[in-house]
């Protein structure tokens, strides 16, 4: 039953994908969010190329076949699955570019140290020939769910400092993604107790999986309300400002501006301005008499005459 259950719920998952695909590019989404709509178009792509296969594996070529072509798309999904969280991230810090750069430059090292792992974990391998694709791409698989729970946990708690609202698609892709990372990891945690089998947690898996398409499909209907405006965002501003000092700071020259400025302004005054004495001083000075040349002097005097 378990079995039939899933194979349901496997195929439920691209018609619901398709409507999802369909409502974001009629409502302009993919403009937005590319790579989530990148996202949802290869696993639709995946499934359509995955299922024929599977209903054909009665063969071991055919087994062989299923298997690497899911690992392999495991492998692509998890790649776009990642970036999708940097998407997210860069729509969160849109107003802080200070700290929008600062999260682009982590997320490249976070994604270089996941594939040096995954590197190291298939290569130490030697279970089998093809053991070293499904431990790397199950490694990096862990690393991104746990992104991706850290990813809501933050948004939970810095939402009203960065002025993001729950009803924010944004909110709604990382809460899907949160709430399938969330219980995929808690039901590998059971899985490796012993406490389920394999056919529940593939069930598990498959469930949460719908209902953070459904989760999608529903922030996808409704129009996001605009971004708040609130006196926690001045604590948001202040830390990309301080950032942005961080990441400009001053030339020990700098002084060398300042002072030539004040040498130009200085320059600039006429001397009548440095030495025009004030109201009082006019007031107490005798006007000064005025000596005629010789040449002058008689001419003045013919004048009167």
């Amino acid at each position: 039953m378990h079995a039939k259950m899933q194979l349901a719920l496997w195929i439920a998952h691209p018609v619901l994908e398709l409507s999802l695909a369909a409502l974001m590019f009629a409502r302009k989404l993919q403009r937005t969010f590319p790579v989530f709509f990148a996202y949802i178009a290869f696993q639709v792509v995946n499934f359509a190329i995955l299922f024929p296969i599977y209903l054909h594996q009665d063969s071991a070529a055919g087994a062989t076949r299923y298997f690497v072509a899911y690992w392999v798309g495991a492998a692509v999904s998890l790649a776009i699955g990642f970036k999708v969280i940097h998407e997210i991230f860069l729509d969160v810090f849109r107003p802080y570019h200070t700290l929008k750069d600062l999260g682009t430059v982590l997320f490249k090292w976070s994604a270089l140290v996941m594939l040096l792992v995954a590197i190291v974990v298939a290569a130490s391998s030697s279970t089998g020939k093809d053991e070293p694709l499904t431990l790397a791409v199950l490694t990096v698989e862990r690393c991104v769910r746990v992104i991706q729970c850290g990813l809501i946990l933050f948004l939970l708690v810095f939402s009203k400092y960065l002025g993001v609202s729950w009803r924010q698609q944004s909110f709604g892709i990382a809460l899907g993604f949160g709430g399938f990372a969330s219980v995929e990891l808690i039901a590998l945690a059971l899985h490796s107790g012993g406490f389920i089998n394999p056919t529940t947690l593939s069930l598990l898996n498959t469930s949460a999986y719908g209902f953070s398409i459904l989760t999608w499909l529903g922030y996808a209907v409704f129009k996001a309300p605009a971004r708040e405006s609130s006196v926690n965002l001045l604590a948001s501003q202040r830390w990309d400002q301080s950032l942005g000092d961080l990441h400009r700071p001053l030339d020990a020259d700098s002084l060398i501006p300042m002072f030539e400025g004040m040498v130009d302004r200085a320059l600039s005054r006429t001397p009548h301005e440095l030495d025009l004495p004030t109201a009082p001083e006019l007031g107490k000075k005798k006007p000064a008499s005025v000596e005629l040349e010789p040449d002058t002097a008689i001419g003045h005097a013919a004048s009167k005459r």
